[in-house]
């Protein structure tokens, strides 16, 4: 990739740049891109490859034209031959935990790290920041901690727990992207689980909003009825969040989101045994959506060491089987889109127990290395690149309400990522940007590498808080 200063500069452009000596007039763009491969967005649908020009306008692609064009612009980025342009990627899952969890990771470093893998915006879970995001209140708290730090674009879900209904309003109000709530223990005691008749009251309120509600979709009942051994055997873990669980919570979104009429959806689907009836409710008409993460598509139970708690995440990481079928359940359209759930804690929270998987904290840091994970494994299958980034920048960008993100089109926010989808990398858990060196990917062999990526025309410096704090509606 190779930038050069054109009619902004001081003297002629070099060779093979767009023309414009100083004292010209000023060009038609603030930036152009020259790629021989762009992944174009088309109508519905996965990108399609092509060679493209690219013109910026104050943030924004204002021109897309084919390669050979000469478009002028103060700035020209050309790509390399291997290298790939894409539109910047939308993760809509991530723990970010500040305010009250800096500890854990923190704005400054998740964004950075957002920015590392490709990720131009993410939208931030209402916990385990404490407070968590479950009035007007502590959103403003969480706004006014994440100002200034921010490298990519940050939105936020609000919360829903037990007796907090007359604040979903007021957050929807307030612009946030919709709300999560879980069906069993959270983890953490200040974001309190709900019933399904509780659930059933928010969806009411998210219906009549035309708002959206996130599900943690496991079971409590049986949960808590399941084996719970501890230990540092993958297995027993396993046994304790069982696949039935996980089946059960589903069903229960779907009747209570077919009742209501709300627009619901499944957060981290790792149960293949779910996609029939998932398949079942949308061809039903139920306005649903479900999404996986690279934990679930690229690891499998049979391979996790003993005691290796860095893979402990929930709903568990399944059996290879079950990772052919959430792969299938992509292809066909059951799973929506991919998002990372990245949820980092310190290395005493994850080795706590000294391999004990009952005792360790459960989640997995992946935010800088979904789209390498997800490409290395779907390349593996002869799935194309084009149906990666599909799912893992329209798709979630278009679900939370994000319509001019994740895509390459005149009218979409200027963000790319430049990737290299042929070079080979090992993954060195200390040279991450996320603050603890902590991931079950530790010296894997992945395929990809991100070089950049830009925000809004403007290469993220990740030193640079570059970064707006999002309301639904205002990435237009």
């Amino acid at each position: 990739m190779t930038e050069l200063i054109t009619a902004s500069g001081t003297g002629a452009a070099p060779a093979g740049a767009t023309s414009g000596d100083a004292g010209s007039a000023a060009p038609a763009f603030d930036l152009v891109l020259r790629a021989s491969r762009a992944l174009l967005a088309a109508d519905g649908g996965a990108p399609v490859e092509r060679g493209a020009e690219i013109g910026v306008r104050a943030g924004r692609i204002v021109q897309i034209s084919p390669l050979g064009a000469r478009l002028e612009g103060a700035r020209l980025v050309e790509l390399g031959a291997g290298e790939v342009l894409l539109p910047g990627l939308v993760d809509t899952h991530v723990h970010v935990n500040e305010p009250g969890r800096t500890e854990w990771e923190g704005f400054a470093s998740a964004t950075r790290a957002a920015a590392a893998g490709g990720v131009t915006t993410i939208v931030d879970m209402p916990l385990n920041s404490i407070p968590p995001t479950v009035s007007v209140a502590a959103l403003e708290e969480k706004r006014a901690v994440a100002a200034g730090q921010v490298v990519v674009d940050v939105g936020f879900w609000g919360g829903v727990v037990p007796g907090n209904l007359a604040e979903l309003g007021p957050l929807v109000d307030e612009g946030v992207f919709g709300f999560k709530c879980f069906l069993l223990h959270s983890g953490v005691d200040e974001f309190p689980q709900v019933t399904p008749e509780e659930m059933e009251q928010a969806m009411a309120v998210v219906a009549a909003r035309g708002s959206l509600l996130l599900v943690h979709a496991e079971d409590a009942h049986l949960i808590d009825a399941a084996p719970h051994r501890g230990g540092p055997a993958y297995a027993d873990f396993l046994a304790s969040r069982p696949h039935e669980a996980e089946d059960a919570a589903i069903a229960e979104v779907i009747a209570r989101a077919a009742k209501t009429g709300a627009r619901a959806h499944v957060l981290h689907l790792s149960s293949a045994e779910s996609l029939p009836q998932i398949r079942a409710a949308k061809a039903a008409g139920v306005d649903l959506t479900v999404e996986t993460c690279p934990h679930y598509l690229t690891l499998v139970a049979e391979a996790v060491p003993e005691g290796a708690t860095a893979y402990k995440c929930c709903p568990p990481i399944r059996g290879e089987a079950n990772r052919d079928a959430l792969w299938q359940g992509l292809l066909d359209g059951t799973i929506d889109f991919i998002v990372s759930d990245h949820s980092p804690a310190t290395p005493e929270l994850k080795y706590a127990g000294d391999g004990d998987f009952e005792q360790a904290w459960g989640g997995i840091a992946s935010l800088q290395l979904g789209l390498p994970l997800v490409w290395s494994e779907a390349r593996r299958r002869g799935i194309p690149l084009e149906r990666v980034v599909e799912w893992m920048s329209s798709r979630p960008a278009d679900r939370a309400g994000l319509r001019g993100k994740g895509r390459i089109q005149v009218g979409a926010a200027a963000d790319f990522a430049v990737f290299a989808p042929d070079e080979h990398f090992t993954v060195d858990a200390g040279a991450l940007e996320h603050r603890h060196p902590v991931t079950p990917y530790d010296g894997r062999e992945l395929t990809g590498v991100v070089r950049t990526a830009y925000l809004a025309g403007a290469e993220i410096d990740r030193g640079l808080a570059q970064g707006r704090l999002l309301r639904v509606g205002n990435d237009e």
